[in-house]
């Protein structure tokens, strides 16, 4: 069997210089939406923030002991 060539058809996308407001939705109300995503799911945040500050304050006070451990 052989091939039939297809004519492609070309789209070209374009701002008109009148219109120049791309995105702006995301930006509006952005405070309202974070505090409500937090407000909504704080047990979910408190459990990814809590492990994450607690290893961190872990590995910070492993490193001084270990630096006046070897001060001397």
């Amino acid at each position: 069997m052989g091939k039939i060539p297809v004519k492609m058809k070309a789209v070209t996308y374009a701002l008109s210089p009148f219109q120049q407001k791309v995105m702006t939705g995301l930006w509006n109300d952005f405070t309202h939406k974070v505090t409500h995503k937090v407000t909504e799911n704080w047990l979910n945040a408190l459990l990814l923030v809590g492990p994450v500050v607690g290893v961190h304050t872990y590995v910070k006070s492993y490193q001084e002991r270990e630096k006046l451990e070897h001060r001397y």
